[in-house]
């Protein structure tokens, strides 16, 4: 079975409440407006590709890295954007989306090409794209993972430890007034939690007042719900497909048969998840949460999310080193100004072996 067969019947799986398959997707109007937020994002994300980029093309023997999603220095508000924004929804709805990179086997590499045919119509390039054996979408995060797993797991440990303490001492000062009928439901809750059941326990805190103790009762109980709370919070960083580029991405398979991936790129390390992966934890509910959740995104115009737990994915750089970056002034219609921050150099130190596995090479 070839690979786009593979991803068909893992689309035939997934809910049609999470990606309807059989309805067209819904073409999006360009907007009017940038701000410099969303410049810096891009900026970052354009960093990020260049990494991964360079990283393959110093690091591998037998494989090149070439550019090739659709790109442009274009931002919404100055001239010409509305045109390419148009055109780049034309090819969406004809061939999908370009991920930002394609790998080849040196062999098979056009150098009358170049390094980057992200420019390129898809008309000359069509049969060479097909000869990839793979292709990367690469996304940013603007976070140290390290730092992020390390806080995370004190910040888990210190809450959890708080509530059991909590737990304690609610269950040896106050257990008379829990042995009555009407709040033995509450002494059921309490010898519930533990390490491993803390992330299901849920209750409504009781708003007990008749007296001093039951005052101070409904007080504790309060705290061991905020610190139960924070423990149940996601405590993983992402990796971050929205939903309605899996469609595009689809598209884009069933035009080229060339297998998917996404990498995200954090600031110290970078992770990555095969697209049929990514679809497969679409087909298993029982692994939402742990493995995966889906909820809009508000740093991304509300758009809806998978976020993937990078700890269920493959490391891809063990250690990258940060970019420098400066402040850029860009002056707009009608004088309106716009500030942001650009990125440049660093290096990705690729984990060989892990990307061996991910993308099924030999000999990188």
């Amino acid at each position: 079975m070839k690979y786009f067969d593979e991803i068909k019947e893992l689309t035939k799986l997934i809910p049609t409440s999470i990606v309807d398959f059989s309805q067209p997707r819904d073409r999006t109007s360009p907007p009017t407006q940038a701000s410099s937020n969303f410049i810096t994002n891009k900026e970052q994300g354009d960093w990020a590709e260049d990494l991964i980029f360079r990283a393959i093309n110093t690091t591998s023997t037998n494989y090149v890295a070439v550019k090739y999603g659709k790109s442009d220095d274009l931002i919404a508000g100055e001239e010409g954007f509305e045109k390419f924004y148009n055109q780049f929804q034309d090819e969406l709805d004809t061939i999908g989306k370009r991920p930002d990179l394609l790998v080849f086997k040196k062999d098979d590499f056009e150098e009358s090409f170049g390094y980057n045919i992200s420019k390129l119509d898809n008309s000359m390039i069509e049969e060479y794209v097909k000869k990839a054996v793979a292709g990367l979408e690469i996304r940013s995060s603007a976070f140290l993972i390290e730092k992020y797993e390390n806080e995370m797991q004190n910040r888990t440990i210190t809450h959890l430890n708080q509530a059991q303490k909590i737990k304690e001492k609610i269950l040896s000062e106050y257990l008379d007034i829990l042995s009555q009928p009407k709040k033995k439901n509450y002494l059921e809750i309490l010898n519930q939690i533990n390490e491993d059941t803390i992330n299901i326990i849920s209750f409504r805190r009781p708003s007990w007042n008749a007296n001093d103790r039951l005052s101070e009762l409904s007080i504790l109980f309060q705290q061991l719900k905020e610190n139960i709370n924070i423990v149940q919070k996601r405590d993983y960083l992402s990796i971050t497909p929205k939903i309605e580029d899996i469609k595009v991405v689809y598209k884009w398979i069933e035009k080229f048969n060339v297998p998917h991936y996404y990498f995200q790129v954090f600031f110290d390390k970078s992770y990555g998840i095969s697209f049929e992966n990514i679809l497969s934890l679409l087909t298993e509910p029982e692994k939402e949460g742990e493995y995966y959740e889906i909820s809009k995104d508000v740093k991304n115009q509300n758009k809806t999310t998978v976020k993937i737990n990078t700890r269920k994915t493959q490391q891809i750089a063990y250690k990258i080193i940060e970019p420098e970056h400066s402040s850029v002034r860009r002056e707009m219609g009608r004088g309106r100004l716009l500030f942001y921050v650009t990125f440049d150099k660093g290096t990705a130190y690729l984990d060989i072996d892990s990307l061996k596995s991910l993308l099924n090479i030999e000999n990188f």
